[in-house]
Protein backbone atom coordinates (compact mmCIF):
# COMPACT_ATOMS: atom_id res chain seq x y z
CA UNK A 1 0.00 0.00 0.00
CA UNK A 2 1.48 3.65 -0.95
CA UNK A 3 2.00 6.06 1.49
CA UNK A 4 -0.38 8.55 -0.19
CA UNK A 5 -2.95 5.63 -0.08
CA UNK A 6 -2.37 5.16 3.74
CA UNK A 7 -2.42 8.91 4.62
CA UNK A 8 -5.78 8.86 2.52
CA UNK A 9 -7.51 6.25 4.74
CA UNK A 10 -6.52 7.82 7.83
CA UNK A 11 -7.87 11.18 6.79
CA UNK A 12 -10.85 9.61 6.29
CA UNK A 13 -11.43 7.59 9.32
CA UNK A 14 -10.28 10.61 11.13
CA UNK A 15 -13.07 12.29 9.59
CA UNK A 16 -15.69 9.84 10.36
CA UNK A 17 -14.34 9.37 14.17
CA UNK A 18 -14.71 13.27 14.49
CA UNK A 19 -18.23 13.24 13.33
CA UNK A 20 -19.13 10.40 15.73
CA UNK A 21 -19.82 7.94 12.75
CA UNK A 22 -18.28 4.50 13.85
CA UNK A 23 -16.48 2.75 10.86
CA UNK A 24 -18.75 -0.19 11.07
CA UNK A 25 -21.65 2.17 10.57
CA UNK A 26 -20.50 2.10 6.99
CA UNK A 27 -21.64 -1.78 6.82
CA UNK A 28 -24.87 -1.10 8.21
CA UNK A 29 -27.40 -3.83 6.66
CA UNK A 30 -31.09 -2.60 6.06
CA UNK A 31 -33.86 -5.79 6.37
CA UNK A 32 -37.62 -4.71 5.87
CA UNK A 33 -40.67 -7.40 7.01
CA UNK A 34 -43.55 -7.59 5.53
CA UNK A 35 -46.66 -7.77 7.35
CA UNK A 36 -50.57 -6.43 6.52
CA UNK A 37 -52.73 -3.68 7.14
CA UNK A 38 -51.56 -1.39 9.60
CA UNK A 39 -54.12 -1.53 12.18
CA UNK A 40 -53.77 -5.27 12.06
CA UNK A 41 -52.01 -7.31 14.21
CA UNK A 42 -49.04 -8.60 11.79
CA UNK A 43 -48.05 -5.03 11.72
CA UNK A 44 -47.81 -4.24 15.24
CA UNK A 45 -46.19 -7.87 15.81
CA UNK A 46 -43.65 -6.79 13.11
CA UNK A 47 -43.02 -3.35 14.54
CA UNK A 48 -42.25 -5.26 17.83
CA UNK A 49 -39.58 -7.55 16.32
CA UNK A 50 -38.02 -4.25 14.65
CA UNK A 51 -37.88 -2.78 17.78
CA UNK A 52 -36.37 -5.04 19.71
CA UNK A 53 -33.81 -5.90 16.64
CA UNK A 54 -32.87 -2.19 16.47
CA UNK A 55 -32.27 -1.82 20.38
CA UNK A 56 -29.29 -3.65 19.65
CA UNK A 57 -28.30 -2.45 16.18
CA UNK A 58 -25.00 -0.88 17.98
CA UNK A 59 -23.74 -4.78 18.36
CA UNK A 60 -24.94 -6.16 15.44
CA UNK A 61 -25.32 -3.45 12.95
CA UNK A 62 -28.96 -4.32 11.85
CA UNK A 63 -31.66 -1.65 11.43
CA UNK A 64 -35.24 -3.51 10.75
CA UNK A 65 -37.99 -1.51 9.32
CA UNK A 66 -41.52 -2.75 8.36
CA UNK A 67 -43.51 -2.63 5.41
CA UNK A 68 -47.47 -2.80 5.66
CA UNK A 69 -48.30 -5.04 2.77
CA UNK A 70 -51.55 -6.97 1.17
CA UNK A 71 -50.65 -9.96 3.60
CA UNK A 72 -50.06 -13.65 3.42
CA UNK A 73 -49.75 -14.31 -0.17
CA UNK A 74 -48.11 -11.23 -1.01
CA UNK A 75 -45.35 -11.45 1.13
CA UNK A 76 -44.28 -14.98 0.42
CA UNK A 77 -43.94 -13.88 -3.51
CA UNK A 78 -41.97 -10.83 -2.51
CA UNK A 79 -39.84 -12.81 -0.69
CA UNK A 80 -39.31 -15.33 -3.19
CA UNK A 81 -38.32 -11.98 -5.68
CA UNK A 82 -35.94 -10.98 -2.87
CA UNK A 83 -37.56 -7.86 -2.47
CA UNK A 84 -38.83 -8.76 1.40
CA UNK A 85 -36.08 -10.35 4.26
CA UNK A 86 -38.77 -11.71 6.22
CA UNK A 87 -42.52 -12.02 6.39
CA UNK A 88 -45.84 -12.48 8.48
CA UNK A 89 -47.42 -15.69 7.06
CA UNK A 90 -50.44 -17.60 8.07
CA UNK A 91 -49.60 -21.02 8.70
CA UNK A 92 -51.78 -22.65 5.86
CA UNK A 93 -50.53 -19.93 3.08
CA UNK A 94 -46.98 -21.35 4.43
CA UNK A 95 -48.25 -25.15 4.04
CA UNK A 96 -49.79 -24.15 0.26
CA UNK A 97 -46.37 -22.30 -0.56
CA UNK A 98 -44.21 -25.49 0.40
CA UNK A 99 -46.34 -27.91 -1.09
CA UNK A 100 -46.97 -26.06 -4.39
CA UNK A 101 -51.42 -26.15 -4.33
CA UNK A 102 -53.60 -23.73 -3.92
CA UNK A 103 -52.22 -20.00 -4.73
CA UNK A 104 -49.43 -21.64 -5.81
CA UNK A 105 -50.71 -24.09 -7.90
CA UNK A 106 -49.74 -22.72 -11.00
CA UNK A 107 -46.27 -21.16 -10.53
CA UNK A 108 -45.01 -24.26 -8.34
CA UNK A 109 -43.39 -25.21 -4.63
CA UNK A 110 -41.31 -22.11 -3.27
CA UNK A 111 -38.53 -24.27 -2.65
CA UNK A 112 -36.31 -21.61 -0.85
CA UNK A 113 -39.12 -20.66 1.72
CA UNK A 114 -37.93 -21.32 5.25
CA UNK A 115 -39.65 -20.96 8.75
CA UNK A 116 -38.22 -18.36 11.45
CA UNK A 117 -41.31 -19.02 14.12
CA UNK A 118 -44.96 -18.74 14.99
CA UNK A 119 -46.29 -16.28 16.70
CA UNK A 120 -50.08 -15.80 18.10
CA UNK A 121 -52.82 -18.01 17.08
CA UNK A 122 -55.48 -16.35 14.52
CA UNK A 123 -59.04 -17.85 14.78
CA UNK A 124 -61.33 -16.96 11.69
CA UNK A 125 -63.91 -14.55 12.30
CA UNK A 126 -66.79 -13.72 10.99
CA UNK A 127 -68.71 -9.66 11.78
CA UNK A 128 -71.97 -9.19 10.97
CA UNK A 129 -74.61 -5.88 11.03
CA UNK A 130 -76.31 -6.09 14.26
CA UNK A 131 -79.52 -5.41 11.24
CA UNK A 132 -78.58 -8.35 9.06
CA UNK A 133 -80.71 -10.94 11.17
CA UNK A 134 -77.79 -13.23 10.27
CA UNK A 135 -76.90 -15.91 13.26
CA UNK A 136 -74.99 -18.38 11.70
CA UNK A 137 -72.78 -18.39 8.36
CA UNK A 138 -75.92 -19.75 6.68
CA UNK A 139 -78.00 -16.86 7.10
CA UNK A 140 -75.23 -15.03 4.98
CA UNK A 141 -76.04 -16.58 1.33
CA UNK A 142 -77.71 -13.34 -0.84
CA UNK A 143 -76.34 -11.38 1.67
CA UNK A 144 -73.25 -8.63 0.65
CA UNK A 145 -70.18 -10.32 1.88
CA UNK A 146 -66.27 -9.47 2.07
CA UNK A 147 -64.36 -11.96 1.55
CA UNK A 148 -61.13 -10.70 1.48
CA UNK A 149 -58.64 -8.92 -0.81
CA UNK A 150 -56.60 -11.27 -3.39
CA UNK A 151 -53.44 -11.96 -1.72
CA UNK A 152 -53.87 -12.17 1.68
CA UNK A 153 -54.29 -14.98 3.63
CA UNK A 154 -57.67 -14.42 4.83
CA UNK A 155 -58.83 -14.75 1.61
CA UNK A 156 -57.32 -18.07 0.67
CA UNK A 157 -59.16 -19.41 4.23
CA UNK A 158 -62.47 -17.92 3.37
CA UNK A 159 -62.38 -19.74 -0.15
CA UNK A 160 -60.79 -23.14 1.47
CA UNK A 161 -64.37 -22.66 4.02
CA UNK A 162 -66.29 -22.30 1.10
CA UNK A 163 -65.18 -25.11 -0.90
CA UNK A 164 -65.99 -27.22 2.17
CA UNK A 165 -69.59 -26.22 2.46
CA UNK A 166 -69.93 -26.42 -1.22
CA UNK A 167 -70.62 -22.76 -1.56
CA UNK A 168 -69.36 -20.24 -4.37
CA UNK A 169 -68.57 -16.51 -4.68
CA UNK A 170 -72.08 -16.05 -6.33
CA UNK A 171 -73.76 -17.48 -3.02
CA UNK A 172 -73.17 -14.02 -2.31
CA UNK A 173 -75.12 -11.11 -3.66
CA UNK A 174 -72.03 -9.37 -3.79
CA UNK A 175 -68.46 -10.65 -2.68
CA UNK A 176 -66.64 -7.27 -2.16
CA UNK A 177 -62.80 -7.39 -2.13
CA UNK A 178 -62.15 -4.78 0.78
CA UNK A 179 -58.60 -4.79 2.72
CA UNK A 180 -59.04 -5.51 6.77
CA UNK A 181 -58.95 -1.72 7.28
CA UNK A 182 -61.50 -0.86 5.12
CA UNK A 183 -64.43 -3.32 6.09
CA UNK A 184 -65.06 -1.93 9.49
CA UNK A 185 -66.42 1.17 8.33
CA UNK A 186 -67.95 -0.14 5.28
CA UNK A 187 -70.02 -2.57 7.35
CA UNK A 188 -70.83 0.37 10.20
CA UNK A 189 -71.82 2.34 6.83
CA UNK A 190 -74.57 -0.57 5.81
CA UNK A 191 -72.48 -0.76 1.98
CA UNK A 192 -71.85 -4.90 3.69
CA UNK A 193 -73.67 -7.31 5.90
CA UNK A 194 -70.75 -9.03 7.06
CA UNK A 195 -66.69 -9.74 6.55
CA UNK A 196 -64.81 -12.82 7.43
CA UNK A 197 -61.11 -11.71 8.15
CA UNK A 198 -58.66 -13.99 9.98
CA UNK A 199 -56.48 -12.45 13.01
CA UNK A 200 -54.93 -12.66 16.72
CA UNK A 201 -57.45 -11.01 19.11
CA UNK A 202 -57.90 -8.29 20.10
CA UNK A 203 -57.71 -6.79 16.72
CA UNK A 204 -58.56 -3.09 16.07
CA UNK A 205 -60.37 -4.12 12.46
CA UNK A 206 -62.73 -6.25 15.13
CA UNK A 207 -63.04 -3.26 18.22
CA UNK A 208 -63.99 -0.66 15.61
CA UNK A 209 -67.23 -1.85 14.16
CA UNK A 210 -68.39 -3.55 17.53
CA UNK A 211 -68.10 -0.26 19.47
CA UNK A 212 -69.22 1.86 16.57
CA UNK A 213 -72.23 0.09 15.32
CA UNK A 214 -72.69 -3.07 17.87
CA UNK A 215 -71.49 -5.84 15.00
CA UNK A 216 -72.00 -9.21 15.87
CA UNK A 217 -69.19 -12.30 15.83
CA UNK A 218 -71.19 -15.31 14.62
CA UNK A 219 -69.49 -18.61 15.34
CA UNK A 220 -68.13 -20.87 12.50
CA UNK A 221 -69.24 -24.48 13.35
CA UNK A 222 -70.49 -27.61 11.87
CA UNK A 223 -69.29 -30.84 9.68
CA UNK A 224 -67.53 -28.78 7.44
CA UNK A 225 -65.03 -27.02 10.22
CA UNK A 226 -64.27 -30.53 11.99
CA UNK A 227 -63.40 -32.11 8.43
CA UNK A 228 -61.07 -29.24 8.00
CA UNK A 229 -59.88 -29.07 11.81
CA UNK A 230 -58.98 -32.98 11.43
CA UNK A 231 -57.83 -33.35 8.01
CA UNK A 232 -55.34 -29.72 7.68
CA UNK A 233 -52.51 -30.04 10.19
CA UNK A 234 -52.12 -26.17 10.03
CA UNK A 235 -55.73 -25.39 11.31
CA UNK A 236 -57.24 -25.37 15.35
CA UNK A 237 -60.17 -25.36 16.94
CA UNK A 238 -60.51 -21.71 18.63
CA UNK A 239 -62.30 -19.61 21.22
CA UNK A 240 -63.32 -15.79 21.53
CA UNK A 241 -63.44 -15.12 24.60
CA UNK A 242 -66.89 -13.78 25.36
CA UNK A 243 -66.71 -9.64 26.42
CA UNK A 244 -63.51 -9.38 24.73
CA UNK A 245 -65.39 -6.76 22.35
CA UNK A 246 -68.27 -4.64 22.97
CA UNK A 247 -71.98 -5.89 22.41
CA UNK A 248 -70.30 -9.45 22.18
CA UNK A 249 -71.07 -10.99 26.07
CA UNK A 250 -70.76 -14.69 24.76
CA UNK A 251 -68.06 -16.95 23.66
CA UNK A 252 -67.55 -17.56 20.24
CA UNK A 253 -66.56 -20.93 19.00
CA UNK A 254 -64.46 -21.05 15.26
CA UNK A 255 -61.38 -22.31 14.14
CA UNK A 256 -58.07 -20.88 12.78
CA UNK A 257 -54.61 -21.23 11.86
CA UNK A 258 -51.41 -19.63 13.41
CA UNK A 259 -49.32 -16.37 12.41
CA UNK A 260 -45.87 -17.17 11.50
CA UNK A 261 -42.70 -15.34 10.51
CA UNK A 262 -41.02 -16.88 7.20
CA UNK A 263 -37.74 -15.79 5.39
CA UNK A 264 -35.91 -17.04 2.37
CA UNK A 265 -32.90 -19.82 2.25
CA UNK A 266 -31.01 -16.92 0.49
CA UNK A 267 -31.56 -14.61 3.60
CA UNK A 268 -28.29 -14.54 5.47
CA UNK A 269 -28.10 -16.73 8.25
CA UNK A 270 -26.23 -14.70 10.62
CA UNK A 271 -29.49 -12.05 9.89
CA UNK A 272 -31.93 -14.62 10.74
CA UNK A 273 -30.00 -15.58 13.91
CA UNK A 274 -29.67 -11.60 15.35
CA UNK A 275 -33.33 -11.74 14.70
CA UNK A 276 -34.49 -14.80 16.67
CA UNK A 277 -31.65 -13.74 19.50
CA UNK A 278 -33.36 -10.36 19.84
CA UNK A 279 -37.30 -11.74 20.21
CA UNK A 280 -36.44 -14.80 22.39
CA UNK A 281 -33.53 -12.43 24.87
CA UNK A 282 -36.17 -9.75 25.13
CA UNK A 283 -38.92 -11.78 25.42
CA UNK A 284 -40.63 -10.50 28.18
CA UNK A 285 -41.12 -6.73 26.50
CA UNK A 286 -41.50 -8.76 23.19
CA UNK A 287 -45.10 -10.61 24.54
CA UNK A 288 -46.10 -7.35 26.08
CA UNK A 289 -45.83 -4.99 22.87
CA UNK A 290 -49.51 -6.51 21.69
CA UNK A 291 -51.84 -7.95 23.68
CA UNK A 292 -52.07 -10.85 21.20
CA UNK A 293 -48.25 -11.83 21.79
CA UNK A 294 -49.07 -11.80 25.24
CA UNK A 295 -49.52 -16.10 25.79
CA UNK A 296 -47.20 -16.94 23.37
CA UNK A 297 -43.91 -19.58 24.56
CA UNK A 298 -40.86 -20.17 23.09
CA UNK A 299 -41.73 -23.72 23.05
CA UNK A 300 -44.71 -23.80 21.39
CA UNK A 301 -43.31 -20.69 18.64
CA UNK A 302 -39.97 -23.17 17.70
CA UNK A 303 -42.08 -25.80 16.54
CA UNK A 304 -45.64 -25.15 15.64
CA UNK A 305 -47.57 -24.13 12.44
CA UNK A 306 -44.23 -24.75 10.54
CA UNK A 307 -44.37 -26.59 7.15
CA UNK A 308 -40.93 -25.09 5.75
CA UNK A 309 -37.86 -26.54 6.76
CA UNK A 310 -36.47 -24.24 9.67
CA UNK A 311 -33.83 -21.74 8.62
CA UNK A 312 -30.43 -22.00 9.20
CA UNK A 313 -29.86 -18.96 11.38
CA UNK A 314 -33.19 -19.88 13.51
CA UNK A 315 -31.98 -23.32 14.04
CA UNK A 316 -28.25 -22.15 15.07
CA UNK A 317 -30.06 -20.06 18.09
CA UNK A 318 -32.79 -22.83 19.00
CA UNK A 319 -29.63 -25.48 19.50
CA UNK A 320 -27.96 -22.78 21.47
CA UNK A 321 -30.78 -22.55 23.50
CA UNK A 322 -31.14 -26.04 24.10
CA UNK A 323 -34.97 -26.14 22.38
CA UNK A 324 -33.29 -28.19 18.94
CA UNK A 325 -31.49 -31.39 19.44
CA UNK A 326 -28.13 -30.95 17.59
Amino acid sequence: MSNRFRIALLSIGATLAMHGVPAQAQQQKFITVGTGGVTGVYYAAGGAICRLVNKGRAKHNIRCSVESTGGSVFNVNTIKAGELDLGFVQSDVQYNAVKGVVQFKDAGAVSDLRAVFSVHPEPFNVVVRKEAGVKSFADLKGKRFNVGNPGSGTRASMEEYLSAIGWKLGDFSLASELKADEHGAALCDGKIDGFFYAAGHPSANIQDPTTTCGAQLVSLVGPAVNKLVAERPYYASATIAGGMYANNPNPTTTYGVLATVVASSKTPADTVYQVVKAVFENFDEFKKLHPALAHLTPQDMVRNGQSAPLHDGAARYYKERGWLQH
